[in-house]
């Protein structure tokens, strides 16, 4: 018995441990600290999976099911800025929560410094971590020198905690305002000011809610320094691999140049950090990366005669760099040439809403763009053997030193985009996989497709140890699909982040392939906007305990046909001591294929039907998909699905039209049915009306391989509703192996009537020895519309025998 209990015990513990909050949200490279992870189900945590590298845990230390410490190793070299976290348990993988790697020391914000008069003194080049409560003010006093650089910038809305909206202000002494912000394309809701000294002295820092609202929970980090803080920097982007000089713009400072080497990967999410003697800027900028020569505009080129000479393929960059400014490119195309042209400015964080307009030099416009899926512009052009010239300008014709933007002049090239879709708006629910051992777990996954035809191939790389991964090639034209992750029994616990690609089933295609999902971690009014979010390349997949169940779904032997049902039939195996009930639901439907919402297995119960239904245009295929089923447990949800299995999509084996009837209450009539079998079948099927009026019957009947029409016999109740009663079908139910293939065969009316009042005949007395009339052996069924005009004509006698009323 005690066995049985302890066994139980582990395997209700799977399930997913909540991570709320880190604590300090962030600290400096080149030391360690030790975070304080809150949450719930923190019991067995086993790891810190971070998205990036360069922090290390050297030891872990569990104080309750709701709060862990960890002691963590900034390497010197880590990159600076945002680093996603999760925990990992035995049980699960928590969701994502955000930390920052920085350059500075760090210290607190202490109170009182609500007031100009009484603010904290601090030292230049430190990280505050601070907290702006309602109406707060938090004032902070540096020592500066003439002619020295004094930069601040706050992590606000950024750390992902709540709606918070900083504002920083450098003042003097006389409380002049000398630099102020609140929102930069840089750096989104949050801040930064920066000014060089005008003189020897003191200067105050402001850092307080715009709005003046704010929480306990509107935590920050301010750094202040001689750090450069530039606004942008050209050009932003350069080929992949090489090294190239940009120049930052808009430092108080002056312009400042660095040489950068650029990785040989492209990576939409590559920042460069503005540097130079005095420091490192805490933010990094967007810089793009592509497999094509860097172009710089040549100024004049406001106009199509001036226009720079640009050359097929490359990235050409420039600055707007005054109000009305107009950027000018010239090319040369060739005759059916296809091109795509993106230009990136907000992306990159700069100032600059870009339009572009391409046109053929001397003659018509091609195409124009404002913003094409997002604020940026991008158009695909088809081109002749002729000059071209594309133009870049601001939408409200603004201009500025720093409103940049590079243009991708590029072939058109195959990418897929791989990422699992949101269970719930804003949640991190299943975005990751927990895998128990022995067991399996399924998730739905979608791809967006851009200019690559074929079949698709998913892969998985660097799986924990013991998990492989199962799913179908993803035909053209097929959007999403179920993947299977299945554990071995002796597959340790351990986890890993995971390359998630989508590649042509032909090696032969080039494609570039990226995975993406996204935690929206920062969200409020207006509309529930999405403030700010942390998007990962690589998936969390984790190894854990044993679940206390298992499912599986027998495969059928017989296919789902269009405008037909079925039932799965969903096996359990329980473990010893767990009854509970269990929910079940689909993982992926194919095209066409509808399903029920869940189905619960009871109680004690190990096997349950999940009813399935597929339209007249479902995809006719083999598709492979899954169930995924879930149980409560003391300690949470535990998740497993059933294996990848085979769902066979055919046509009908038969088809039916079904005549129209109207009958009248408490008599009965015979419906024909016309059948037209597509496939050959052995033995007898069964025909059943469906959707029948309130008492009305109609007897199941039996066809075979050659029945081409059938009779099938109505009752209807003297009580039977009176009207035309519409969506009448036809079941017919072929069994093959064993099991049922249900098809739903033509649609009709029946129309229920009010019986007729009795005619009066007056008979005359029969004449003796006159043989009496006899009755026809078999009359001919008549159709409805037979019936109709029968209708009629005895209607039409009936007025014509009904005497005129004289007038008086």
């Amino acid at each position: 018995m005690s066995i049985t209990v302890l066994a139980l015990a582990s395997s209700l513990k799977a399930a997913s441990p909540n991570l709320g909050g880190i604590a300090p949200r962030g600290w400096q490279r080149g030391t360690e600290v030790e975070l304080t992870f809150t949450g719930a189900r923190l019991t067995d945590a086993k790891e810190l999976l971070f998205y990036r590298k360069g922090i290390e845990t050297t030891k872990m230390t569990v104080v309750s099911d709701t709060q862990l410490k960890a002691m963590v190793k900034i390497s010197p070299e880590a990159g600076l800025g945002e680093y996603g976290v999760r925990v990992r348990t035995a049980t699960g993988i928590s969701e994502l929560r955000t930390f920052y790697v920085g350059a500075l020391p760090v210290i607190d914000e202490k109170e009182p410094n609500s007031e100009f008069a009484t603010p904290q003194k601090i030292a230049m080049n430190v990280t505050v971590h601070g907290v702006a409560n309602n109406e707060d003010a938090d004032y902070f006093l540096v020592e500066a020198k003439k002619g020295e650089r004094i930069s601040a910038e706050v992590e606000g809305m950024r750390l992902g905690t709540i709606v918070f909206d900083p504002f920083v202000a450098i003042f003097n002494m006389k409380r002049f305002e000398l630099s102020a912000r609140d929102d930069s394309p840089l750096t989104g809701q949050d801040c930064f000011a920066s000014i060089v000294a005008p003189e020897d002295g003191t200067y105050i820092i402001l850092v307080r809610e715009s709005a003046y609202g704010g929480n306990g929970n509107a935590k920050y980090r301010l750094h202040v320094g001689n750090f450069p803080r530039p606004t942008g920097v050209f050009p932003s982007g350069g080929k992949a691999g090489e090294e190239i000089e940009v120049t930052y713009l808009g430092d108080p400072a002056g312009s400042i140049k660095q040489k950068i080497k650029l990785p040989a990967a492209l990576d939409p999410e590559f920042r460069i950090f503005p540097q130079d003697a005095k420091g490192i800027c805490p933010s990094g900028i967007r810089f793009g990366l592509s497999n094509f020569p860097n172009t710089f505009e040549v100024e004049p080129n406001d106009t199509p005669d001036k226009a720079t000479l640009v050359n097929f393929p490359s990235s050409f960059n420039g600055i707007i760099e005054k109000n009305g400014d107009v950027d000018c490119f010239r090319f040369r195309g060739v005759k059916g040439q296809v091109v795509d042209i993106r230009c990136a400015a907000r992306k990159n964080g700069s100032p600059l809403d870009p339009v572009m307009t391409l046109a053929i030099a001397g003659g018509a416009n091609v195409a124009t763009n404002d913003d094409s899926g997002g604020t940026d512009s991008y158009f695909r052009a088809t081109l002749d053997d002729k000059e071209y010239i594309l133009t870049v300008s601001d939408h409200l014709k603004k201009g500025g030193f720093d409103y940049t933007y590079r243009v991708d002049f590029s072939p058109v090239q195959g990418n897929t985009l791989v990422a699992i879709p949101k269970v719930a708006q804003y949640s991190q629910d299943r975005q990751t996989i927990s895998v128990p051992k022995g067991n399996r777990f399924a998730t739905l996954m979608t791809v967006q497709r851009r200019d690559i035809a074929g079949d698709l191939k998913l892969i998985a790389e660097k799986l924990p140890p013991g998990v492989t991964v199962s799913v179908d090639e993803v035909s053209t034209g097929i959007d999403s699909f179920a993947v299977v992750f299945e554990a071995t029994k002796d597959a340790p616990i351990a986890g890993s982040l995971t390359q998630i690609k989508a590649l042509p089933a032909d090696p032969k295609l080039p494609c570039n392939t990226e995975f993406n999902t996204n935690a929206e971690l920062t969200f409020g009014n207006p509309g529930q906007s999405i403030y700010w979010r942390y998007n990962m390349p690589t998936l969390g997949v984790a190894v854990t305990e044993e679940a206390p169940f298992s499912i599986q779904v027998i495969e059928p032997k017989v296919p789902l046909v269009q405008n037909g049902s079925m039932n799965l039939k969903v096996v359990v195996q329980r473990k010893e001591g767990f009854k509970g009930p269990i929910t079940v639901i689909p993982v992926y439907s194919p095209p066409g294929v509808g399903t029920i919402a869940a189905i619960t297995i009871p109680e004690n119960q190990n096997e349950g039907l999940f009813a399935i239904t597929a339209n007249a245009g479902a995809r006719i295929k083999n598709w492979k998909t899954a169930l995924l089923a879930n149980a409560s447990t003391p300690t949470g949800v535990v998740w497993a699905s059933s294996q990848l299995f085979n769902l066979e999509i055919a046509a009908p084996f038969i088809t039916a039209s079904i005549e129209r009837s109207a009958i009248e209450q408490g008599k009965s009539s015979e419906i024909l049915c016309k059948i037209n079998q597509t496939t050959p079948f052995e033995g007898k099927a069964k025909l059943e009306l469906v959707g029948l009026p309130l008492k009305v019957t109609a007897a199941p009947v039996e066809i075979d391989s050659k029945t081409k029409e059938i009779l099938v016999k109505v009752e209807i109740d003297k009580t039977s509703p009176v009207g035309n009663h519409k969506n009448i079908v036809c079941s017919a139910v072929i069994t093959k192996n064993g099991e049922a293939i249900v098809h739903t065969l033509g649609k009709t009316d029946i129309r229920i009537d009010v019986p007729a009042a009795p005619k009066v005949v007056a008979t005359a007395p029969a004449t003796p020895g006159t043989p009496a009339v006899v009755a026809p052996a078999g009359e001919k069924r008549l159709s409805r519309l037979e019936k109709l005009r029968l209708e009629q004509e005895e209607r039409e006698k009936a007025q014509k025998s009904t005497p005129t009323p004289q007038k008086k």
